[in-house]
């Protein structure tokens, strides 16, 4: 069906069915409900070329990866991110656009998509603790929405981003309410603005219970499986051992329960362990009991809220600059128990 057809079997006109699936305000509120029930029941679909002639706009955003520098956005969490915004950009008519780039590349590469309005907004991953990228899409003119946050930017910006702070807090003093005070922290790399906020978060909790800070309890790498193992491994290695461990990724988790069993230890036992990033549809698991006590927030919300703040504030330009803060979930699974009596390395 195209939209002529479904404009006559509305009973519309095709500039007001078209305005209605765009989500104009000027068109009543029930008209585009009706207008968007019967598109989805006839599988009605726009043609994105048509809406970009008639809007002005390319009907696209764009999403850069940096390819150089070590983040998160390596890790499979980003498909998960990807795979929520990607919703919201369908069910608006509006395309994906993914470009990746080497560090040194990314200010021409905002600047061609800005240049030939290849994209109406760009999405920002993986910020740093004081990133160029904001500064140069905000001279530049290129709407955009940051996934987390930038420290020390002066001018205000739009982001989504978890409060990473007081989930590691949280984390942190859960295991010590199990009587744990060797606590280890396997963090991404502290240079990202997600990765500082779980270190303090961490740091914080221990302040709180005069618990010192160990620095040779802590360890900060590119969130991947191999490195849970091995800094897991180098940890239980040490002569005064880590009976607990906060770490920054489902991923990191997977990698140091690996260590853990291989040197005959059980989680939830021998060795406590809290992760971050729990809630993924590639990991779910049908179990009443999770596999792991983790701080649960889900990625692909948060895709999903990154995607309407920017299209809404394409849709009003004008309009201040705004933030959503989500909350992590405390899930408590099998893998945290109380403190036991030292045991022998």
């Amino acid at each position: 069906m195209n939209l002529k057809e479904l404009a006559e079997t509305l009973g519309l006109s095709q500039t007001t069915v078209s305005r209605a699936l765009s989500g104009y305000p000027e068109v009543k509120e029930a008209t585009r409900n009706r207008v968007r029930i019967a598109a989805e029941q006839s599988n009605y679909r726009p043609n994105t070329r048509a809406k970009s002639l008639a809007t002005g706009r390319a009907m696209a955003i764009g999403h850069v990866i940096p390819v150089d520098s070590k983040n998160e956005v390596v890790n499979p969490i980003f498909a998960e991110f990807i795979a929520g915004a990607s919703e919201t950009y369908t069910r608006h008519g509006y395309e994906l656009i993914l470009s990746i780039a080497h560090d040194e590349d990314q200010a021409r590469i905002y600047n061609e998509l800005k240049s030939k309005r290849s994209v109406d907004g760009i999405i920002v991953h993986a910020p740093r603790i004081a990133d160029p990228r904001i500064k140069l899409l905000q001279n530049i003119g290129l709407p955009f929405v940051v996934h987390g946050r930038v420290s020390d930017e002066g001018k205000e910006y739009s982001w989504v981003d978890v409060n990473n702070k007081r989930a590691f807090s949280r984390a942190t003093n859960f295991l010590i309410d199990l009587g744990h005070r060797r606590i280890a922290l396997i963090n991404g790399i502290e240079t990202m603005h997600f990765a500082s906020q779980r270190r303090q978060g961490y740091l914080n909790a221990l302040t709180e219970h005069n618990i010192p800070h160990d620095t040779t309890l802590m360890y900060a790498a590119e969130l991947t499986e191999v490195y849970g193992y091995q800094s897991a491994k180098a940890l239980l290695s040490l002569a005064e051992a880590p009976s607990a461990f906060v770490v920054s990724s489902y991923i990191v988790a997977i990698g140091a329960r690996r260590a853990i069993e291989e040197m005959d230890l059980k989680l939830g036992r021998d060795v406590s362990l809290i992760t971050h990033d729990d809630e993924l549809s590639y990991f779910s698991s049908a179990e009443d009991i999770p596999q792991f006590t983790a701080t649960r927030s889900s990625v692909r919300q948060a895709g999903r809220r990154a995607a309407e703040m920017l299209l809404d504030i394409i849709k009003h330009p004008t309009h201040a600059p705004r933030s959503e803060l989500l909350k992590a979930e405390l899930m408590v699974g099998l893998s945290t128990g109380p403190h036991r009596s030292p045991r022998l390395t």
